[in-house]
């Protein structure tokens, strides 16, 4: 069978190409460039689909610029609503599996508890919005399963763990917004994740994915400072002043407690979250091992 993984360049699809290739049986995997599968051109992906014929689909390609998206509106909904919704008409007509990986920014924040699978949307802005509309088009497809996530990070690509290391670097002391509250997450955690759900017979159509225990970013970056210290990755941490939300402005609105509850998502592939503590100093230690050579 082909299995096709977009967005392979990103972490998520970083993670999903190295348990592929340490557990294959034998399948070939799709991993296209942007310049052999443009998801910003619905033709393109039109093309890419027809031409390969995947048994198996893993959207994990995404506009991903929170901010960026409030200005370039057209974009984030050509990559997260319309591409997908061609995947889900090939997955349709050819009942092709189909993984959409869809955020925490789906809903508002507003509930003061962690939403389940099947609590309501309510997107504050246009990336939160672009991926909700993402998710109803996959849910087109019978064959289709939505993994939203939260709070990626990983070893490769750019994201939170790795500017706070530069960071730590550069100055002695940082500010942190402390008032948003999430589930970091494991890019290899919520891979190994997702290949567990190809081989899950559940039911269920949307599942919530991240790693165990919850923390503001101002906690986080405290975590991941002492951690960085204890593995040699830092001298010294830097001080660390928790702020406000609208102490540190942005363009789009971002919600204040968007925990997911993994539970009923982790009992369908039969495995336990790991928590993001653990998950961080495994990635550290990577990202140590990297550094050194």
């Amino acid at each position: 069978m082909k299995i096709l993984i977009t967005g392979a360049t990103g972490q998520l699809g970083y993670h999903l190409q190295e348990i592929a290739s340490q557990e294959n049986q034998g399948e070939e995997i799709l991993c296209p460039g942007r310049d052999e599968l443009n998801m910003a051109d619905t033709e393109s992906v039109d093309h890419y689909l027809c031409k390969h014929q995947p048994g198996y689909i893993i959207n994990a390609a995404a506009y991903t610029a929170v901010d960026k998206s409030e200005s370039e509106a057209e974009l984030a909904l050509a990559i997260n609503r319309d591409a997908v919704e061609q995947m889900a008409r090939y997955s349709i007509e050819q009942q092709c599996p189909l993984i959409q990986v869809s955020t925490d920014f789906v809903f508002s924040g507003e509930q003061g508890k962690p939403y389940a699978p099947d609590s309501k949307c309510q997107p504050l802005g246009v990336y939160g919005s672009s991926k909700h509309e993402g998710e109803l088009a996959a849910l087109k497809s019978p064959h289709a399963r939505v993994v939203r996530t939260a709070w990626v990070y990983s070893e490769h690509g750019a994201n939170f763990v790795k500017t706070m290391l530069r960071l730590a670097r550069e100055r002695d002391q940082l500010t942190v917004v402390a008032d948003q509250i999430g589930s970091p997450t494991y890019a290899r955690n919520l891979a190994a994740f997702i290949w567990k759900l190809r081989d899950s017979s559940s039911e269920q159509n949307i599942f919530h994915c991240c790693d165990a225990g919850v923390c503001s970013w101002y906690d986080f970056a405290n975590g991941i400072f002492e951690l960085a210290v204890d593995q040699g990755l830092l001298s010294q941490a830097p001080r660390v002043k928790p702020i406000r939300s609208e102490q540190y402005p942005t363009p789009a609105q971002r919600p204040h407690y968007s925990v997911l509850d993994c539970s009923a998502s982790y009992e369908a592939v039969n495995a336990e979250p790991e928590h993001w503590r653990l998950a961080l100093t495994q990635m550290l230690n990577t990202l140590g091992e990297q550094e050194k050579h």
